[in-house]
């Protein structure tokens, strides 16, 4: 790490970005102390988060909201243009123009790693990680595992998106006569991961750029502090939002609480500025000295995070969950499906309430009531009764035909960790008692066998691996899970109401 901060700062990599403070005059952060000149320890500095992301960056003073903490030029970032000044490289890119951007950049970054010690960016690639945990790196166990169909169905396609990518890339890569190791699958999955889940967006080239140490960043969905425009307009944050003509969109045709869904383009924490010709990381919010700084990468479903980046979050304020509906539903509404959806915590989206109360409306009365269902007002309480029953049954439907419930799933989830913790190894019977025929499928998928029940489970590295995905699969359709079992308690609170005679309910 200290050759890699000195490499930084030789790039011009800096968080001394804004007028020293006293605090931050006598910071005690070890970085600045330990390595002269470092290019962190005024604002920021290099942490592990073992509960939240791991490596990460900590904040080396108290930050102000809106403040500018960390700037990496355009010198510093990696990206397809900087690459391709090796003449070879970029001679044998252009005789391979079906390739997309992405694609590009992955061989890029293969070629950089077959150089070795003599690639430039070698101090950085030494930082990258050595493996992810996209779905696109799920065995068949994992995909499995997730148990939900539309997961496993997006599984399959990032796995098969994988490959043809890598298949198409593979006469360029032998052009380049990287490394045979470089070229398989196991190593276009690690590139291609890399520049899903570490990649920064650049305006002029769609596969962004990785960026030393902005790249250190850990993640924080958007919503989980008050984000909005009137907070940051006067921050002279300009270049750290994205276009903010959606802000009001359509904003009548949506409650306040539903309106981000129809936002295509999100404020933002970190962005480049063509005016300094760096790219520059803002404090999303206030930070406490030692509190870890976060950034929002964008706003996506636990599923997203996990085939994009590899981790979900438990709390996800974006998350969602899509249960079957009639064709009907479909038919007599004219907004879009994926806006049909169960919020994280239990509610149903504007959009999917009123399409079911319109449904819930005879036909022929439909045309005459459209305007107030989309205008959010409940027509009756007979037909919000039947809606939300139409709703807690279906949701119990999908529960029901899962193969294990949340009690189960919470267990599983808890003897995973157990096993995972190397400072107390779990007996092999007691881990196979614990987790049942899961764990039995587990170690037969990956051909795992212990002689000894009562010896310590001791895992490889590599089966540490595929415990970790197994874990976060289980712990997706945990929270899963739970939203429909909080969409059942929800709507059994409004029936009850309104059964009651309480006609207050607003959706």
């Amino acid at each position: 790490m200290e050759g890699f901060l000195k490499w930084a700062t030789e790039l011009g990599i800096s968080d001394f970005c804004t007028t020293a403070t006293s605090a931050a005059t006598t910071t005690t952060d070890p970085c600045r102390l330990q390595i002269p000149h470092c290019c962190l320890g005024h604002s920021l500095y290099v942490s592990h988060f073992p509960d939240a992301g791991g490596r990460g960056l900590a904040a080396a003073r108290d930050l102000r909201k809106g403040e500018l903490i960390l700037k990496v030029p355009k010198s510093a970032l990696m990206m397809s243009q900087t690459i391709l000044k090796d003449e070879k490289l970029s001679v044998a890119v252009k005789r391979h123009t079906y390739l997309s951007s992405t694609q590009i950049l992955a061989v890029c970054l293969l070629a950089e790693m077959s150089k070795g010690k003599s690639s430039w960016w070698h101090p950085y690639l030494m930082q990258l990680p050595r493996s992810y945990d996209t779905l696109a790196n799920f065995s068949q166990f994992e995909k499995q595992a997730l148990q939900v169909d539309d997961a496993i169905w997006v599984t399959e396609s990032a796995i098969l998106r994988a490959e043809l990518e890598w298949k198409k890339a593979i006469p360029l890569m032998e052009e380049l006569e990287l490394k045979p190791q470089l070229q398989n699958f196991k190593a276009w999955l690690w590139a291609s991961a890399t520049v899903s889940s570490r990649t920064m967006h650049i305006p002029w080239d769609d596969a962004g750029c990785l960026c030393p140490v902005g790249d250190f960043y850990n993640y924080a969905a958007p919503g989980e502090e008050p984000c909005g425009w009137e907070d940051l307009k006067g921050s002279g944050n300009e270049s750290s939002m994205q276009d903010s003509s959606l802000w009001n969109k359509d904003a009548t045709n949506y409650s306040d609480a539903e309106q981000d869904d129809v936002l295509t383009q999100r404020l933002t924490d970190g962005g480049f500025k063509e005016d300094i010709s760096a790219y520059c990381f803002y404090a999303r919010k206030n930070y406490k000295k030692g509190e870890q700084v976060l950034l929002s990468y964008g706003t996506y479903m636990n599923l997203e995070l996990l085939e994009h980046y590899g981790f979900l979050l438990d709390e996800n304020p974006n998350d969602k969950a899509f249960i079957p509906l009639e064709p009907e539903v479909y038919a007599c509404s004219s907004l879009p499906k994926d806006s049909l959806y169960i919020h994280q915590n239990g509610k149903l989206s504007f959009a999917l309430l009123s399409a079911l109360r319109l449904w819930a409306t005879p036909p022929s009365q439909r045309r005459s009531v459209g305007h107030l269902v989309y205008s959010g007002t409940q027509l009756s309480a007979e037909n919000e009764i039947f809606v939300m029953e139409w709703i807690a049954k279906s949701c119990c439907a999908v529960l029901g035909n899962l193969p294990t419930s949340v009690e189960e799933d919470s267990l599983l989830l808890c003897a995973i960790a157990k096993m995972q913790d190397p400072n107390v190894p779990m007996e092999a019977g007691t881990a196979l008692s614990s987790c049942g025929v899961e764990f039995s499928a587990f170690l037969e998928a990956h051909d795992l066998k212990f002689e000894d029940r009562n010896a310590g489970l001791i895992l490889s590295e590599k089966a540490r691996r595929w415990m970790e995905r197994w874990r976060l699969a289980v712990q997706w359709r945990l929270r899963h899970k739970r939203i429909l079992v909080d969409c059942i308690s929800h709507c059994n609170e409004i029936i009850s109401s309104l059964r009651l005679g309480h006609q207050g309910y607003q959706s």
